[in-house]
């Protein structure tokens, strides 16, 4: 892999979560409400997926909400920590140690890959979906979830600012997330069919933001750029950062609010059997007659309707 591709530091990001494993369950609220919206999604699918992948399965929480949900006979996690796949083996479902960049799976070997807040840690995410499409079956359903560019905002404003000011120069302290307008691009380049993508915004409330930052690191979720402050964060400049923080964005009740934006993909591996978009100009029946509007010729502007 390129320099240019190397963002993240996979090496520092097994070590957080290997850290975080044993007490993720004091920390996993948000892995859980997105593998319970993973699972509603599944559910709306009138169709089976016998074998299936939990890609970054963290200790098996997505296993315990599917549950029989999709018709999953077969569920394989997976985890770049082999603490967390360990931990998620206590299910009885099948669990191993592997690198969303480099899977170890054969092709067409799953009916259905889920993958919940984990994906945004990947280098090259056009490459990774592109393993992913190899090793689904065709007509195979991607469902994955990830963490989205107006991420903690907020907190990386304000640990920017407080840097700037005690350490005199500010380095990468929250993660780059994908952004949903590229996604279905990143879909389609990697031969997926049908893409859809859409996106939740979740705001989560702390007491302070020096809160939020241990919940971060519970998660696994640490800064793991590789172009971050490698030496401890100076106490100060965590203070600080606590207040502009505090006193940006706390509401009456002094409670600060942290949003999470989380980016849903959707696609398909192709088969020869799947409904196809039609070419342009193919339609038989104009939008503005599928709609009941009126047409008009070009040029000429509808009148404009006040409440």
């Amino acid at each position: 892999m390129s320099d240019s591709m190397s963002i993240f530091d996979r090496r520092a990001l097994r070590a957080h979560r290997a850290r975080a494993a044993p007490g993720l369950g004091g920390h996993d609220f948000l892995f859980r409400e997105i593998a319970g919206r993973l699972g509603e999604r599944l559910e709306e699918m009138t169709r089976k997926f016998p074998q299936a992948l939990d890609l970054g399965c963290h200790t098996g929480i997505l296993a315990e909400i599917l549950d029989e949900r999709g018709g999953v006979e077969t569920l394989v996690q997976c985890d770049l920590a082999p603490e967390m796949a360990r931990a998620a083996a206590r299910n009885g479902c099948p669990s191993l140690a592997a690198d969303e960049e480099a899977l170890p799976f054969a092709p067409a070997s799953f009916d259905l890959v889920l993958s919940a807040l984990s994906l945004h840690w990947v280098n090259d995410l056009p490459g990774t979906l592109l393993q992913l499409r190899q090793v689904l079956k065709p007509d195979g359903l991607l469902l994955v979830a990830m963490l989205g560019g107006e991420t903690l905002r907020e907190l990386r404003d304000a640990l920017m600012e407080a840097e700037i000011a005690e350490e005199e120069g500010a380095s990468p302290r929250v993660s780059p997330f994908a952004d949903v307008r590229d996604a279905g691009g990143l879909l389609q380049r990697a031969g997926f069919a049908l893409p859809l993508v859409d996106k939740d915004s979740i705001p989560v409330t702390y007491p302070g933001a020096l809160a939020l930052m241990r919940d971060l690191r519970g998660m696994g979720e640490a800064n793991a750029v590789h172009t971050r402050r490698k030496s401890a964060t100076r106490r100060a400049t965590l203070l600080r950062a606590a207040a502009v923080y505090e006193e940006k964005h706390a509401d009456a009740q002094g409670r600060l609010t942290a949003i999470f934006e989380v980016i849903y993909l959707t696609a398909w591996a192709p088969a020869p059997d799947q409904p196809k978009a039609l070419k342009p100009g193919s339609a038989q029946a104009s939008l503005a007659e599928a709609l009941g509007a009126t047409k008009r010729p070009a040029g000429e502007k509808a009148k404009q309707v006040r409440p």
